[in-house]
């Protein structure tokens, strides 16, 4: 129960901080409106670190805070398919209370926000270019871009060769990594890399009465889920191929 408690704390803490600071570029007559795409890139990586030390402090030591990187974990042995669904659920639902809390922190922006594009923005994912095709690769890259680097980081080969890590330095380093893969591969399709980031928002954005919201573009809403969880099974046949998980 520890554990599950964890992922939905760890994951809740991820997407508010994430969330948050997508709301406080976008919306209208915040302070760091326009603050653009290197903001929510540094912030997106620091929000990792926190969600990652929020799910192990509650238990998850594991701290996978991305059903796909449970998927992943699942395909090597660490979970149960219970267990790993059940983790999963948790996540989701994480994400769904800190939709409900980015919503609550920026209650005085969502009507002086004309732009429902920006509104739904701020809860989950969009492409640049529409086209299902290329979103989906896109996303599907982005996650094993993602979770194979995690394996190199905590891989027995550089536990070897450099004496492993600082103890409490590895997430960190994740964070880091999150930064860069938004730098790099987050231009197409706003990189969810994450279903629960984008699915349990987005779930927020539907059931919430958020001024002036438009739709939640369901139509969308599969790529960020299924992409990532593809790119989570890729990247354990990758990882496992290459001896580093």
């Amino acid at each position: 129960m520890t554990n599950l408690l964890g992922e939905f704390f760890g994951t809740m803490t991820l997407v508010v901080f994430g969330d948050g600071l997508v709301a406080c570029a976008l919306l209208n007559k915040s302070k760091g409106q326009n603050a653009g795409w290197v903001h929510i890139t540094i912030g997106w990586g620091a929000a990792v670190v926190m969600g990652v030390f929020a799910a192990t402090s509650l238990g998850a030591p594991q701290a996978d805070i991305n059903p796909a990187v449970t998927l992943a974990k699942m395909l090597a042995g660490t979970y149960t398919l219970p267990h790993a669904m059940m983790t999963m659920l948790a996540q989701v639902g994480g994400g769904i209370l800190a939709g409900v809390v980015v919503w609550l922190a920026y209650l005085g922006h969502w009507e002086a926000t004309e732009d429902k594009g920006l509104k739904l923005a701020v809860f989950s994912t969009g492409p640049a270019i529409r086209n299902p095709i290329n979103n989906f690769i896109t996303e599907l890259i982005g996650t094993v871009f993602l979770i194979v680097p995690i394996m190199f980081i905590f891989s027995s080969g550089v536990k070897e060769a450099l004496g492993g890590l600082t103890p409490g330095f590895g997430p960190f380093l994740v964070g880091w990594l999150v930064m860069v893969i938004g730098m790099a591969l987050g231009g197409p399709t706003g990189y969810a890399i994450n279903p629960a980031r984008d699915l349990g928002p987005r779930i927020a954005h539907f059931v919430l009465p958020i001024a002036g919201k438009g739709d939640s573009d369901w139509g969308y809403a599969w790529i960020p889920v299924l992409a990532p969880l593809t790119g989570g099974a890729v990247s354990y046949f990758i990882a496992h191929a290459l001896g580093v998980m």
